[in-house]
């Protein structure tokens, strides 16, 4: 018998949060764990219940979707996260990868382009829409495609992704934090954090991860250094 996928719905709108929780509970291989108002209880359901999925709006009260995804992706990184949203721009795309997301779907898409961006998240590949975001940017393929990097770089938190794109670039403590707008001692705290997940003990480590990962890309023969990937 195939696997039932419990899926959680975090949506603010009252009618939008129904209507997909009864489309959902129409297909065969998903139930509805749970609905979510926000995204403070969003994270509370997530933590409590467990889920296969969740479908995410970014745009919600209190704790927005980005910030709940990567609340959630830090303690749960197996948790898949669909986000759910009006907004098509790179900023937004960029501003959820960097959170953790899975998938990227916007609210006026078919609910079959729904299901299908369901189905490759839960079989852990990325949609579409993510697809031709990292095709843009020049995102190497094999981040998406190979299952232990996936899981790495799942297990990151946002600001330590940024942090390690920072870092493999050359940055120093203080011009990462100048950039992200936090102190040196707290670029140190995730330094320290990044190198204990990805079992690295200095700066090149940190490099060689990134380059395995695919955050980065080997120079060529016309760069003086590193091309970096958002």
């Amino acid at each position: 018998m195939d696997k039932i996928h419990r899926v959680l719905i975090a949506e603010d709108q009252p009618l939008l949060r129904g209507g997909l929780c009864s489309m959902v509970r129409r297909l065969q291989q998903y139930s509805v764990a749970g609905e979510a108002r926000d995204g403070v209880e969003a994270c509370s359901l997530a933590a409590a219940l467990l889920p296969d999925l969740i479908l995410m709006d970014l745009s919600m009260p209190g704790k927005s979707g980005v910030d709940a995804i990567a609340q959630i992706k830090r303690h749960t990184p197996q948790i898949r996260i669909i986000a759910l949203t009006i907004h098509a721009s790179d900023m937004h795309m960029r501003e959820a990868l960097a959170a953790g997301v899975d998938g990227y779907v916007l609210k006026d898409a078919s609910f079959d382009e729904l299901v299908e961006a369901m189905r490759l998240v839960m079989l852990g590949r990325r949609n579409p829409t993510l697809d031709e975001y990292g095709a843009r940017h020049g995102e190497p393929p094999g981040l998406a495609a190979n299952t232990e990097h996936a899981q790495t770089w799942s297990a990151l938190t946002g600001r330590e992704r940024s942090v390690l794109r920072l870092v493999a670039e050359g940055c120093t403590n203080r011009e990462v934090g100048e950039q992200l707008r936090l102190s040196p001692k707290t670029i140190e705290k995730h330094r320290a954090s990044l190198m204990r997940k990805l079992g690295v003990s200095n700066a090149t480590g940190l490099v060689r991860a990134a380059l395995d990962l695919g955050v980065l890309a080997l120079p060529d023969e016309t760069s003086n250094g590193l091309n970096y990937f958002i």
